[in-house]
Formats: structure tokens, sequence, C-alpha cells
């Protein structure tokens, strides 16, 4: 039979292919009435329209800062264990910190929810976790997109990206270029993970593999001495936010580095003048006993482990020793894990 030649109770649908549009109007529905407490009086238009409106408003040189992130394979885990929570204020905090390193005020954010099956109670519990971050630093969400992709990912899988936007006065941008030897590396404690090393995590775990969902859950499930909570539980924990903590704190930094993807050696190098390095000292700070325990099981090197997680260390502020008593002052967690050196060879970063 020619595929073309279909009787009327053959006819193909969109909802047959995978995408409902009406489920999906439903849940837009729903994600209205969440999305309009995480707003700004800025904001003309949020959800609905084919583009969001934001009024900027009254600044003396106003410099937009933006940065696009998303979660990674953590989502992985959250699919396993059915917490769909806790993703949206990872990706959040994410990029709010990311844009933070400039000294920029969040002002608004949009998300990508993309998915094949990912139903619409889970779904909504992802836009409340996006709207509790957001809400938390005084940043709208003003829109974003939730796609069906049949057969683009596999069932039980999804992806979530988000993009922010905020501002700084040009006078007041945070850029590194007045670090100088003698400087302070003042570390503020990381809640976790945060949401970077998970693919490094499912291989040494052997969960989000593919395998049996059961025994993967079995394994998330565990307790292990030291950490207090299941291994799963741990692994979730969300990203940390630094903005509100750091805001009043702006003006005694000279850079900020958001330790994510590359781990500190590779966050740290990207805020360092071209002369000088950062010198480290390991037993300056407590390193949490997640990555103990994600080292010891892998048998993975400290080089491998500092170059992939932040090691308990989620952000690294640069500041003179004026600055930095200030921050501890300020922030008693706040520990002076280091120095700002001369760069002799080739590793800008000493840990």
């Amino acid at each position: 039979m020619n595929p073309l030649d279909k009787s009327k109770e053959e006819r193909a649908t969109y909802a047959a292919a995978g995408v409902d549009i009406s489920a999906a109007e439903r849940l837009v529905g729903r994600i209205k009435d969440l999305v309009r407490s995480a707003g700004r009086p800025e904001v003309l238009a949020g959800v609905g329209p084919f583009a969001g409106l934001f009024r900027l408003g009254q600044y003396r040189e106003p410099v937009l800062v933006a940065s696009a992130d998303g979660v990674g394979t953590k989502l992985k885990l959250a699919a396993l264990l059915g917490r769909y929570d806790t993703v949206g204020v990872d990706l959040v905090n994410h990029c709010v910190n990311d844009i933070l390193t400039a000294g920029a005020e969040p002002l608004f954010f949009l998300d990508y929810l993309a998915s094949s099956d990912l139903g619409e109670e889970e779904k909504v519990a992802v836009v409340r976790g996006l709207v509790s971050a957001c809400r938390a630093v005084g940043c709208a969400l003003i829109g974003g997109e939730t796609a069906d992709m049949p057969d683009l990912y596999a069932p039980g899988d999804f992806d979530l990206v988000g993009f922010i936007v905020g501002v700084v006065e040009r006078d007041r941008i945070i850029d590194g270029s007045s670090i100088e030897e003698g400087d302070v590396l003042v570390g503020l404690p990381s809640s976790g993970l945060h949401t970077n090393g998970y693919s490094l995590v499912r291989q040494v775990f052997g969960i989000g593999k593919g395998g049996d969902p059961t025994a993967e859950r079995a394994v998330l499930d565990r307790y292990y001495p030291g950490l207090g909570l299941t291994l799963g539980e741990v692994l979730l924990i969300p990203h940390r936010c630094y903005y509100q903590e750091l805001k009043p704190l702006l003006g005694h930094i000279k850079g900020m580095a958001h330790i994510t993807g590359g781990g500190i050696p590779g966050n740290v190098a990207r805020i360092l003048p071209d002369s000088l390095a950062a010198r480290f000292d390991r037993g300056l700070w407590r390193v949490p006993p997640i990555f103990e325990l994600i080292q010891k099981t892998g048998r993975i090197s400290d080089d491998e482990m500092y170059r992939v997680f932040n090691m308990g260390l989620g952000m690294v502020l640069l500041c003179s020793e004026e600055g930095a008593s200030a921050v501890q002052q300020a922030l008693p967690e706040a520990k002076a894990v280091g120095r700002v050196v001369t760069s002799e060879g080739a590793s800008r970063v000493e840990i």
C-alpha cells in the first residue's frame, strides 16, 4: 500500500507523531500563572506573544551583559530519580553567576526545554524551579520555548538551556584589568558539584548510561559514610547562587571566576592579566566528602579532579588585601585560599 493513499481513518496527525498541540496550549496556560510571579516593572510583555518586551530603566551608561548555558547531564540523574523541581534552579543560578562575574545585575531570563515524552507535571515542576530562582534574585522570566522533539530525544531524556541578560554601569564593570601581584584569592564554598562533571560521575558510578533504571536508582539511593544524604540527593543539590551575597561587595572585588567546566585552573586563568598567575594552597579550604568519594571510587588523579570539578570552591574572587578583608568580614565562610603571583612558566594556575 502506498503510504500516501491513506483513508480518512488512517490519516496522520501531529499528536500521533508525538506532538500534542492541545497539551502544549494547556501547558502554556499553567506556565503563565507561574511566570507572573517572576516579573519586574520593566516587563512590558511576558509569556504569550512572539517576543518578550523589557524596558531598560534609568542608567547613566548601561552595558548589557548576556550569557547562555545548560544543566548538562545532571538532567539524567534528575530523570532517573523523578526529581524535576531543582534543575530549573540549577540553570538560573548558573547563568546569574556567570554575568555576576562582570558585576551585572540580572534583568531577564529565557529558557529552552526540549524532550520527546516529558509529562506536563514534570514540565511544570521544571518551570517552577526556574521561577523560584528568578524571584530570589529579582530577575524576570519573560519567555522561552517548550519543544516536543519525538525521535530526537530518547524516551525519558530532556534538555534544559537558559539565556540571561543583565546590566552594569560601564564604569563599574569587573574585568580583572586591575589585578596585580600580591592580590588575594578568596574562595566561596560551593553547594556540591553544581552543574559540572556529571558525565565523569555517571561513568564512575555506572548511572545514566542506558542500563537497568531500577539498578541505577539503587546506586543513587545508597547512603555513603560522611555524606549525610543518599548519593542521589547529594548529586542533585542545586547550583549555588552568589548574587545576593556579593552584590553589596562588588566594589571590593577586582575579578571573579565562576568555577564551572574546566574546574579551578581553567576558569581562574580566564580572568588573569597575561603576566600574572594564581597560586592556590589546597590546605586553606575544605574539600567536601562527595569529591573524595568520587575520586576514590573512580581512582581519579588529583590533577583530573581539579580540572573537572569545583572541589568545594564555587566562586573565586580576586581582591586587594583590604578588599579581601572586607569580603571576609561580611561573609565569614569566605576563605583566603591563595595569592596572585608573577607568571614564571606555562601554568597560569598552580594548585
